[in-house]
């Protein structure tokens, strides 16, 4: 593993406004954007509500649809279809990591002359989309995935049993949204579950062979601040937790945008596509394994690094640093968060998860290489 690079590109979304109350002026940002609006929101239609409404008196016209679970292919051509019927000129998505995705991806596809699959990674193509996508805004309402951030949509294909992307620069979101305020008051679970996704995304993007110096610089102050932030939220609902975060999981976006992911989100693709487990979940369960078997292959520079991150664990959760990824493992599971077993993994499922993991592209930057025993063995300590 080599130090990061001096030479660097950087991309993100067209413009980002971050900050409590920030979403208060959303539609008249969309509005300007388009005036026929393609609203992607989760399960629950009313907590949309105030962004339709919002809409409507921007001078918008409205067509509403739900992503009750994570996005799959039928899900994604159902959206396709009818934000083509409603004649959409703005795409936005209100809700977690899903329906962002799936508003990514109908966004991407809408204008699309191929079929999906040219365009999906691993099951498919993985060709560039052939024609620019619509315009596009995202509105987080958990703090994890940090996929407003991002030139990719993941989409399951339950066919392959794999959950893949859908890839693109032109795919990075024209506006990203992020108002802490829209997290307040999520359910432990949900917290503790995609929060852990946000942490993993600002570690392996620090500790992966493809960091630089910007995402560096966002991932060492994210990493102990997102930890003491999870563990304060696990005790109370407290605002400036919230606050960070959202900040965190906006960083975490930049920085795997930008540098890459590892052998966490390698396993959690194949995972996702095997079992209804929620996505954050299984990264949260895998991180502490995953960093023990990668401090078990490191090079000094890779060393260093994964020294930094059990430093920050041990800082913010206690214990030593050589402790650090039990520690985790530990203080994870006090809070609820449950074994891939209890996510509906079964045994027989792990060679098949770690072979396949092996080709994903998120794998690439892993700091070291893991042969498909040594990820064998990662999933069996998080059975």
């Amino acid at each position: 593993m080599t130090s990061p690079q001096m030479g660097l590109t950087f991309q993100t979304a067209g413009k980002i406004q971050f900050g409590r109350g920030a979403a208060a002026g959303a539609a008249d940002a969309i509005a300007a954007i388009g005036r026929a609006a393609f609203l992607v929101h989760g399960a629950t239609a009313a907590r949309a509500d105030w962004l339709k409404d919002a809409l409507i008196a921007a001078g918008c016209r409205v067509t509403t649809f739900a992503c009750p679970n994570e996005p799959d292919i039928a899900g994604v051509e159902a959206g396709v279809a009818a934000a083509r019927a409603a004649g959409a000129e703005v795409v936005v998505s209100l809700g977690g990591g899903a329906p962002i995705d799936l508003g990514k991806a109908v966004a991407a596809l809408v204008p699309a002359t191929r079929p999906m699959l040219d365009h999906l990674e691993v099951v498919g193509q993985g060709l560039p989309l052939d024609h620019a996508p619509l315009p596009f805004v995202a509105l987080p309402t958990t703090a994890g995935t940090g996929a407003e951030v991002t030139k990719n949509a993941v989409i399951n294909v339950p066919e392959a049993r794999r959950k893949v992307s859908l890839r693109d620069d032109r795919m990075l979101p024209d506006l990203a949204i992020v108002d802490p305020a829209l997290t307040d008051g999520a359910p432990r679970s949900v917290t503790l579950a995609s929060g852990l996704d946000a942490v993993t995304q600002v570690i392996e993007p620090y500790i992966c062979t493809k960091s630089n110096r910007l995402t560096d610089a966002l991932c060492r102050d994210a990493i102990p601040l997102g930890l003491a932030a999870l563990a304060k939220l696990m005790e109370a609902e407290v605002t400036q937790a919230r606050d960070d975060l959202a900040w965190v999981s906006l960083c975490g976006g930049l920085a795997l945008a930008n540098a890459g992911l590892g052998a966490v989100h390698g396993l959690a693709g194949p995972i996702g596509g095997m079992s209804p487990a929620p996505h954050g979940a299984v990264c949260g369960v895998l991180l502490p394994y995953v960093l023990e078997a990668n401090a078990a292959e490191a090079g000094p520079h890779a060393a260093a690094r994964l020294a930094d991150v059990r430093g920050w664990i041990a800082a913010v959760l206690g214990g030593t640093a050589q402790d650090a990824p039990a520690t985790l493992a530990r203080w994870s599971a006090t809070h609820g968060l449950p074994r891939l077993g209890a996510m509906g993994l079964a045994r027989e499922d792990l060679p098949a998860i770690a072979e396949a993991a092996g080709g994903s592209s998120s794998m690439k930057a892993n700091p070291v290489p893991l042969s498909a025993a040594a990820l064998l063995g990662v999933l069996e300590r998080a059975l």
